[in-house]
């Protein structure tokens, strides 16, 4: 696995709390905080769509 960079977490209400990783390929990652071995990827592009999506009420309840 490429190294991954990982941003400081986001924690939502209650105990979700994520963080978001990217690494030199391009790739972008996300993970639950504890839990960053066990990661969904993706392209970054499409990790910027889900995270505009979710700013834009479409999907706020995936955090």
């Amino acid at each position: 696995m490429s190294d991954v960079n990982w941003e400081d977490p986001f924690c939502g209400e209650g105990n979700s709390c994520y963080r978001i990783g990217t690494d030199a390929q391009g790739n972008s990652y996300i993970a639950l905080v504890g839990q960053e071995d066990q990661y969904l990827t993706d392209s970054r592009e499409a990790l910027q769509q889900m995270i505009r999506d979710i700013k834009a009420g479409k999907a706020d309840h995936l955090l």
